[in-house]
């Protein structure tokens, strides 16, 4: 089992390990236009097992569901880089909300199922960034040589004050946390 805001080389087995692995990205500083992060990003990996209450009738996870995995990877990117949300917005008066979601189903998970959700920048802009994510079957489970891809999809987060919920600049430390 491994500790969150560690890396590692593979992803093990047990439903509380993850993995956060760089692969060489680097992003841009300064300015305030959107950067396209380099070709290779990092990719955040977090764990989820399909409960019952993540299915519909038909025994499958609830379209909407995904989401809450791609929610729930984020989170967890987010606070191996040190960012706490609730502490982000207690100190800033800001928090990051979800602007625009773009998703694709390709396959459907099952109960008990693990998965691998991923979260990789793809573009990071002074007010806003996109997200690149994925719901992946574990190889254990498919049987394939590689995961299987569920389901996969793009998340605008923009910053906004969080009194008025205008739109605002992410902090610069913020910022530079998030180019690292």
């Amino acid at each position: 089992m491994t500790k969150p805001g560690t890396s590692h080389d593979t992803f093990k087995q047990g439903p509380q390990d993850w993995l956060c692995q760089t692969a060489g990205a680097t992003a841009p500083s300064g300015g305030s236009e959107p950067h396209a992060v380099g070709s290779v990003a990092a990719i955040f990996q977090w764990p989820v097992r399909v409960y019952w209450e993540d299915t519909d009738a038909g025994g499958i996870v609830f379209y909407a569901n995904y989401l809450k995995f791609f929610e729930r990877s984020r989170t967890e990117w987010l606070r191996s880089l040190g960012i706490e949300q609730q502490q982000l917005k207690d100190s800033t008066g800001g928090m990051f909300v979800v602007t625009e979601t773009t998703l694709r189903y390709h396959r459907p998970a099952r109960l008990d199922d693990q998965l691998t959700v991923t979260a990789s920048m793809i573009e990071i802009g002074r007010a806003s960034m996109i997200i690149k994510q994925q719901a992946l079957l574990k190889t254990e489970q498919s049987g394939e040589p590689s995961a299987t891809l569920l389901c996969e999809g793009t998340i605008r987060i923009g910053w906004v004050h969080g009194a008025s919920l205008q739109p605002g600049r992410i902090p610069a430390s913020i910022l530079d946390s998030l180019k690292t």
